[in-house]
């Protein structure tokens, strides 16, 4: 049997979750407040702190380092590459201490698991990150020369719950087309193409508009209001992926209040739900195009999945596709785990980041 902690570092935050085999043992959120992160002028700047509260937590817990078996870490903003099982190396490190592609906060998964790990002698791993490249040479072009489309999305959610569908079709992952929608802050819909995630909207700044992102916009307009001298560049970026969707016409974030809303009758709110959904169907179905019209199944996932105000809607509009199952949430721990799991057992290969 095999001992993994798996763990999640978030902006505010850092999830982590113990793991004997595929067996959850428990799971724990270490909270970090904005004073204390202030003190670091730059994320990687964090991971001493962080890596502390880790430590500490595993001893309350009981837990000795060195009864693990392996690590496994949320992938931060990695060079593009193909989906799978990466082992945390010093390459990989040294790209996210730099934010060579960009800094977040999941950066910090292989700078706190790096160190713990060559001390313990065990692997560490990480699995999907945002940035599984694995696009149709078609679906590169944007139709302007010089801006190719990029693939960044919810990878380590929408994979896990394609593997749990070929699953339960009695197939695996590398035997079936599906689309997945990940339905939460942001919205990407992807085509995965009997083991590969060959088209994803970029859910920053393309497909369906969402709880906070603008999703595509038209053009022209769009390029009207940046020359308006309304917004700078900063201020522009964060109205489109913060400021736009359901909350540019709601005011809102929290869905909750979204369905109160629609609950006591406001017809503004229900035509702005109504016209999210229509999005979500017809990216839907662009990426069952993507995939000539061979679908085996259609996923819901993510945290809006949980709302039957959406999956009701979207699953009569999609059905005539494929069979749609609904997995809402996004359980990225025990993803990460399954995935460090299938490395220790010897069921997929593990890549080396270069």
């Amino acid at each position: 049997m095999f001992t993994i902690l798996a763990v999640n570092p978030g902006s505010t935050s850092t999830k982590i979750a113990l793991f004997r085999d595929e067996d959850c043992l428990w799971k724990h959120t270490m909270e970090h407040s904005h004073r204390e992160l202030q003190k670091y002028p730059k994320v990687p700047d964090q991971a001493g702190c962080r890596l502390r509260l880790l430590l500490e937590t595993l001893e309350k817990k009981g837990v000795s380092p060195e009864d693990l078996s392996a690590l496994v870490v949320r992938g931060g903003l990695l060079k593009p590459l193909a989906g799978g099982v990466y082992r945390v190396n010093k390459a990989m490190a040294a790209d996210l201490e730099e934010g060579r592609y960009g800094s977040h906060a999941s950066n910090l998964g292989a700078l706190l698991a790096l160190p713990l790990a060559e001390k313990l002698g065990i692997p560490a791993f990480t699995v999907d990150p945002v940035t599984v490249d694995e696009f149709a040479e078609v679906a590169r072009y944007s139709g302007l020369k010089g801006i190719p489309r990029l693939s960044m999305s919810h990878a380590l959610n929408t994979r896990a719950v394609a593997r749990r569908t070929a699953a339960s079709l009695g197939k695996e992952y590398d035997q079936v087309n599906l689309v997945v929608a990940h339905l939460g802050s942001g919205i990407s819909v992807s085509a995965h193409r009997r083991g590969r995630m060959i088209d994803v909207n970029n859910a920053n700044n393309e497909g369906p508009f969402s709880l906070e992102r603008c999703g595509t916009l038209p053009a022209l307009a769009l390029i009207d209001l940046c020359f308006s001298r309304r917004y700078a560049r900063e201020e522009a970026v964060s109205l489109v992926t913060s400021g736009g969707g359901i909350f540019s016409y709601l005011e809102t974030k929290d869905f909750r209040r979204v369905e109160s809303k629609v609950a006591a009758g406001d017809m503004e709110a229900r035509r702005v739900v109504e016209a999210m959904v229509y999005q979500i169907a017809k990216e839907i179905g662009a990426m069952a195009a993507a995939l000539g019209g061979e679908v085996h199944g259609v996923v819901i996932t993510g945290g809006l999945a949980h709302s039957a105000l959406i999956t009701g809607p979207l699953a009569e509009q999609i059905s005539f596709i494929a069979p749609v199952t609904i997995l809402p949430g996004e359980e990225e721990l025990e993803a990460l785990a399954q995935g460090a799991l299938r490395a220790l057992q010897g069921k997929e290969e593990v890549r080396d980041y270069k």
